[in-house]
């Protein structure tokens, strides 16, 4: 198995795969020299081998199109192809930002209804589809509390509440609003420490961050006692939104105490993931937070749709309206499903991730012996404790089995975690392949561990050392030779 040379590294000197008219104007007086490149070694390539390249490059990746991907809190779900169509549809593909808004009419209109919708699922009162990204709506969140409390007078409230089981952007969207975190440890199953909780409680905390279910893929079974304790010290409480996906259609996190939340569209709504995107974290809150939210939002006036903004908006995260085209794709999803559907999607997720710890709990560590919901959470700890493989091995091994790895190490709360959410999309056939892999993989472990600690084999490049590849990362191609002479290249074209 060859590898595939860098694009940089194919054709010569003098080689095109484009043509362009004769300039029909006169030259642009030239650039000052100071602005002016020298030698840029830029790849000279024919169409044919641009296309060849960039297609082997497609058909080397893993995706959600050729294979499981039970990524655990990624939530990898199958994106429903009607959903491309529909997006790219001329009216909603080709109008502009820029364009009056009395004819986008319905480009305002799917937008008001995909607010009026999240608002409902979510048990909100209000939505902003501005946030590009989940983790982008966090901090937006994070920064309407800030605003909330500021424009009462109560800028003494400088502290955040996160769960050590808590996704790691929690304390980073902590950290780049300004706050001081304060970790709260787990208890024994999982949940929340109320004791932990109570000691940190104070007049200075401004609000909790709180994933329900959390990221060991457990629901919250103190979340109304939790949110009363918040609400009575005067913070607020935020819901992360990525595993919505778990309680759509059955709860609302409005209903548990939650004042705002992040809605991760690619996670619950089917939109393209993360670099397959451009992603979309809308931002759904109670009446209270509703001035602060970033703008513009749509309103209805009369029989129009309008732009407008929140009184005391905390500013724009994104330019224009977010990305628009995924809120197509949510929208599609949404009215495609209705009700029953939407409660269908977290009723077969819950289901699939069970039967997935049903069936593994005997052979790796169950670490929370609990119904799940939508992710469980195992561990290889008793298989590094008596063979030495550990889950990085597992992970390696698993994509000689053709299936992309679970999230590993991940919660850090649990020893050698592997986070596996199989998601709602995924059918018995497949998970019993992912089953009877894993088991394989256990008794590999046991019967030839070197095997297992030196995968994968399938691939074209086995173990890489990602230590040094992420310290000293090397993201720049440079030229260790010359390139041929172009003059052979110019003289038979001549011929």
């Amino acid at each position: 198995m060859s590898l595939e040379p860098l694009i940089f590294e194919k054709g010569c000197p003098g080689r095109v795969g484009f043509s362009l008219p004769q300039v029909d104007m006169d030259e642009a007086p030239p650039l000052d020299p100071k602005y002016l490149r020298e030698g840029l070694d830029w790849p000279e390539v024919a169409e044919n081998e641009v296309m060849r390249h960039f297609v082997r490059l497609s058909q080397k990746n893993y995706s959600i199109d050729t294979g499981f991907y039970p990524l655990g809190s990624c939530t990898m779900k199958y994106n429903p192809k009607v959903h491309e169509d529909v997006a790219i549809m001329p009216g909603w593909a080709h109008i502009h930002p820029y364009q009056p808004q009395e004819s986008i009419q319905g480009a305002l209109q799917v937008q008001y209804e995909l607010q009026e919708m999240l608002a409902e699922i979510s048990g909100m009162d209000a939505v902003t589809l501005q946030p590009a990204a989940g983790a982008q709506g966090e901090f937006t969140g994070i920064l309407m509390i800030r605003a909330y409390h500021r424009s009462r007078g109560d800028s003494a409230r400088d502290v955040i509440l996160v769960p050590d089981s808590a996704h790691g952007t929690n304390p980073a969207t902590t950290a780049e609003a300004g706050f001081k975190m304060i970790s709260l440890k787990s208890g024994p199953d999982g949940s929340v420490d109320l004791d932990a909780l109570a000691s940190a409680l104070s007049e200075r905390v401004a609000g909790m961050m709180l994933t329900v279910p959390n990221t060991l893929g457990l629901f919250e079974p103190n979340i109304l006692k939790i949110s009363e304790m918040v609400h009575k010290a005067g913070g607020l409480m935020y819901g992360d939104g990525a595993n919505l996906n778990a309680l759509v259609g059955h709860i609302r996190p409005g209903d548990l105490g939650f004042d705002v939340m992040h809605i991760n569209l690619h996670k619950t709504f089917t939109t393209p993931h993360g670099g397959g995107g451009p992603g979309s974290g809308p931002v759904a809150c109670r009446e209270l937070l509703a001035p602060f939210m970033p703008g513009p939002v749509v309103a209805r006036e009369g029989d129009k749709y309008v732009l407008v903004e929140p009184a005391q908006t905390i500013g724009r995260v994104k330019n224009f309206w977010g990305n628009f085209g995924m809120h197509v794709r949510a929208y599609t999803y949404i009215r495609h499903l209705g009700l029953a559907g939407l409660q269908r999607v977290s009723e077969d997720a819950i289901i699939n991730a069970n039967y997935i710890r049903a069936n593994l709990q005997d052979t790796y560590f169950l670490p929370y012996n609990r119904v799940c919901m939508h992710e469980v959470v195992l561990s290889a700890r008793n298989i590094k404790q008596e063979t030495g493989i550990r889950t990085l091995d597992v992970a390696k091994r698993l994509i000689d089995y053709g299936m992309h790895p679970p999230t590993v190490y991940f919660p850090l709360i649990v020893e050698e975690a592997l986070m596996i959410e199989p998601t709602e999309t995924e059918s018995k056939e497949t998970l019993d392949t992912f089953i009877s892999a894993m088991k394989d993989i256990a008794r590999e472990a046991h019967e030839d561990p070197d095997m297992v600690h030196s995968a994968p084999h399938t691939t074209e490049l086995g173990r890489l050392d990602e230590v040094s590849a992420a310290r000293e990362p090397n993201l720049r191609w440079r030229s260790t030779q010359p390139r041929e002479e172009a003059a052979p290249v110019a003289e038979a074209r001549a011929s």
